[in-house]
C-alpha cells in the first residue's frame, strides 16, 4: 500500500503544475505587487510601501462610486435572475412537442460571449436607430427618441437586465434538471392529501429546488460582480458608469498603476470570497 501511494500524486502532477503556474503563482505575484509602488512607466523603480495602496483605495471616492454601481447591479441581477430562472425553468418543464426546441432556443443568450450580448443590446437601446425607440414611437408612447444610456441610474438598470438575460438560461437549465429529478410520487401523494397547486409549489417544489436555487444564486452573484463587457459595449469607459472591474482595468492597464491595480484586484477577490463562503456554507448545510 505504501509503495502505491505515489500513483495518485503522479496522476495529479499535471493538474497540480497547471494550478501552481496559472492560479497560485499569479495570486501570490498580485499580492506582492499590491504591496509595492509599481508603475509600468518606470518598471525599474519598484518600491515597497506596505498597505499604502489599500489605504489609498479606501480613501478614493471613485472606488466607492464603482463599488456602489457594482452593488446596485448585483442586487438587480440577483433578483431578476432568481425570479426569471425559476419561471423559465417551470415553463421548460411543461412537456410539449416543442420542449426540445424551446430548450435549445433558451440557451442561446448564455452561449453568446458577454461582449457580443452587450453589442446586440446596444442596437436595441441606441438613441438613433435603436429598436426600442422605434417601437415606442410607432405606438405613440414617446414623441422623440430617448437617449437611454445618458442617465446613470437607467444605464445601470439596462446593464443589469443584459447581465440577467445572459445568465438566466444557464440557471433555468439547472432548475429544469432539478425539477425533472423530483419524483412524481410526491406530487401524487400531495394531491391525494388535498393540497392545491400553490401549496404544493410552496411546500414541496421550492424546498426540493433549494440546492439548484443556491447554485443559481452563486452564478448570479458572480455575474453581477464581474460586469465589464456589457458596460463597455454600451458606453465604453464612461466615468459615472464604472464598475469595480472597469475601475480596476483603467487603473492597471490605462494608467499603468500595477501596484494600485493589484490591490484593487485583491479587494474584489475578498468581496467575492466572502460571498462565496456564505453561499457554499449554506449549500452544504441544505444538502
Amino acid at each position: 500500500m505504501i509503495k502505491n501511494n505515489w500513483r495518485p500524486w503522479f496522476l495529479l502532477f499535471p493538474v497540480l503544475m497547471i494550478m501552481i503556474i496559472f492560479v497560485f503563482f499569479p495570486i501570490l505575484q498580485t499580492f506582492y505587487y499590491s504591496l509595492h509602488d509599481f508603475k509600468l512607466t518606470r518598471p525599474n523603480q519598484i518600491e515597497f510601501i506596505g498597505l499604502q495602496n489599500y489605504r489609498e483605495i479606501l480613501k478614493n471616492k471613485d472606488f466607492y462610486h464603482a463599488l456602489n454601481n457594482s452593488l446596485f447591479i448585483l442586487v438587480i441581477v440577483v433578483c431578476l435572475t432568481m425570479v426569471s430562472s425559476l419561471f423559465v425553468g417551470i415553463l421548460l418543464n411543461i412537456q410539449t412537442k416543442m420542449s426540445g426546441f424551446l430548450t435549445a432556443v433558451a440557451i442561446l443568450p448564455w452561449a453568446l460571449p458577454p461582449l457580443v450580448n452587450g453589442i446586440i443590446w446596444s442596437f436595441i437601446f441606441h438613441p438613433t436607430y435603436g429598436l426600442l425607440n422605434k417601437v415606442l414611437i410607432n405606438f405613440n408612447l414617446i414623441n422623440k427618441p430617448v437617449v437611454w444610456t445618458n442617465n446613470t441610474l437607467t444605464l445601470l438598470i439596462i446593464v443589469s437586465i443584459i447581465v440577467a438575460w445572459r445568465i438566466v438560461p444557464f440557471c433555468a437549465l439547472i432548475i429544469l434538471a432539478n425539477l425533472q429529478s423530483i419524483s412524481t410520487d410526491i406530487y401524487e401523494a400531495s394531491a391525494i392529501d388535498g393540497a392545491g397547486k400553490y401549496r404544493t409549489f410552496r411546500e414541496i417544489t421550492l424546498p426540493l429546488l433549494s440546492p439548484s436555487l443556491l447554485v443559481c444564486l452563486i452564478q448570479a452573484t458572480l455575474a453581477g460582480l464581474n460586469v465589464f463587457d456589457e458596460v463597455i459595449a454600451l458606453v465604453e469607459y464612461r466615468q459615472d458608469a464604472q464598475t469595480l472591474l472597469i475601475y480596476n482595468y483603467q487603473n492597471t492597464f490605462s494608467f499603468l498603476e500595477f501596484g494600485y491595480g493589484s490591490a484593487i484586484t485583491y479587494i474584489i477577490m475578498i468581496f467575492t470570497g466572502i460571498a462565496g463562503y456564505f453561499y457554499v456554507r449554506n449549500m452544504t448545510q441544505s444538502m
